[in-house]
């Protein structure tokens, strides 16, 4: 049998815990454990959540986005150029046509006729003018010639004036000549005449001093007619050099005859000038009586077979999908550090597709600003609102190759500034 301890004899004492001889408790160590493994995962999941901070800061730093923005387009208006009767209208609503494509044809009937006529004023007007050039030449030619004659008229009438000048001074001493004769015949007749009274001298010598005074005085009156016809050649050499004069004076004005037929012809040249500009514009209007596309888009018409049209008159709209752009209102906060040509992606609400794209553009002032009616902030109570400023975004080449964006659609677009 086992022996049974003295109950006086004390029992020893347990060996303590390391823990107890050191003064901590199990719970202490336990919480000190707990503690020790917090603190090797928290510190990590803190530098994490930190550098996810970071990063969706630096990314949401990184672009710029707004709701408010749509898609552009510079609408074509088509009209025509001229007035007519529309006989053909070749495309339907919505129809996408190239550049160039015959939209609508005017009736070309009386252009055609615009046009025939033109074109005969224009060869009567070069009939014309070829004629006045051939006649300047010879305008010339013949007012040198005749001023050249007149010159050589006056000299001769000149001339002539000189020579029956001299022929009538010697008629006129003729004259006197014959005139003297007749007073020394008829001194002689008388004298004779008494002495055939006496009968001193006989009857012929009487006969022959009557016949020489009848011949005395016929000498003379031939010698006055003479004079007279001296006279008159003077007065017609007079005469013929005034005429000469004049024709010379009339010849002398050649240069200014030829300078008036040059100035002619020059008119003519001009008007030929003028009936080949007015037969362009017939050609031109004949042309514009086929109205073609301006660019290529689709077709919104108004315009029906038997309309009778005005110049300026609208009759259709191309739209040119291919040069849609995006105008994105963003406030004048975002616009800090947003400059041209930085990347951006537009998020498009009908298809759900994002397309790739450029900053192009910013607007020179806020939308308010090109309003009919912008704000007067000096006036009226002030309330200070966030500006909205529109930027133009280019599409890259090809984003738009289905033409699947059109004007007025909403868009989101995000301008990356990096």
């Amino acid at each position: 049998m086992a022996t049974q301890p003295h109950p006086d004899i004390e029992k020893p004492e347990a060996a303590p815990f390391p823990e107890e001889k050191s003064g901590i408790s199990r719970r202490d160590n336990v919480k000190r454990s707990r503690f020790k493994f917090r603190r090797i995962y928290l510190i990590p999941l803190a530098l994490l959540l930190i550098l996810g901070a970071v990063f969706l800061w630096l990314y949401f730093a990184s672009y710029e986005s707004t709701d408010d923005g749509q898609v552009n387009v510079h609408l074509y208006p088509v009209s025509p150029r001229i007035s007519g009767y529309v006989i053909k209208v070749n495309v339907d609503d919505n129809q996408y046509v190239r550049q160039g494509t015959v939209l609508v044809e005017i009736d070309p009937k009386d252009y055609e006729v615009a046009v025939a006529k033109a074109r005969a004023d224009l060869a009567n007007a070069e009939a014309t003018a070829k004629s006045l050039n051939i006649s300047v030449p010879i305008t010339s030619v013949n007012t040198s010639s005749q001023l050249k004659s007149a010159a050589s008229d006056v000299s001769n009438a000149t001339a002539g004036i000189i020579t029956a000048e001299k022929q009538l001074a010697a008629a006129h001493a003729q004259v006197e000549q014959a005139e003297a004769n007749d007073v020394k015949t008829q001194d002689d007749l008388k004298r004779y005449k008494r002495l055939v009274d006496k009968q001193n001298v006989s009857e012929q010598t009487y006969d022959q001093a009557l016949a020489a005074a009848k011949a005395s005085t016929a000498g003379v009156t031939a010698a006055k007619a003479n004079e007279a016809a001296a006279e008159q050649a003077v007065q017609q050499a007079k005469d013929r050099l005034t005429q000469a004069e004049a024709n010379h004076r009339a010849a002398e004005t050649g240069p200014q005859q030829v300078a008036s037929t040059n100035a002619r012809a020059l008119a003519a040249v001009a008007d030929v000038q003028q009936r080949r500009a007015a037969l362009e514009q017939a050609e031109l209007n004949l042309q514009y009586t086929k109205i073609v596309a301006p660019v290529s888009g689709e077709v919104n018409k108004t315009v029906v077979v038997g309309l009778n049209v005005q110049p300026g008159q609208q009759l259709l709209t191309v739209v040119p999908l291919d040069e849609v752009w995006i105008t994105a209102n963003f406030k004048e906060t975002q616009l800090r550090h947003m400059n041209i040509g930085q990347k951006a992606k537009v998020y498009v609400d009908s298809t759900g597709t994002t397309l790739r794209g450029h900053v192009d553009s910013i607007a020179g002032a806020t939308g308010p600003t090109f309003s009919l009616l912008p704000p007067e902030n000096a006036t009226g109570n002030y309330v200070k609102i966030v500006q909205r400023i529109p930027v133009k975004i280019v599409l890259d080449p090809g984003e738009n190759h289905d033409r699947q964006l059109r004007p007025g659609m909403n868009v989101v677009p995000d301008v990356y500034l990096q």
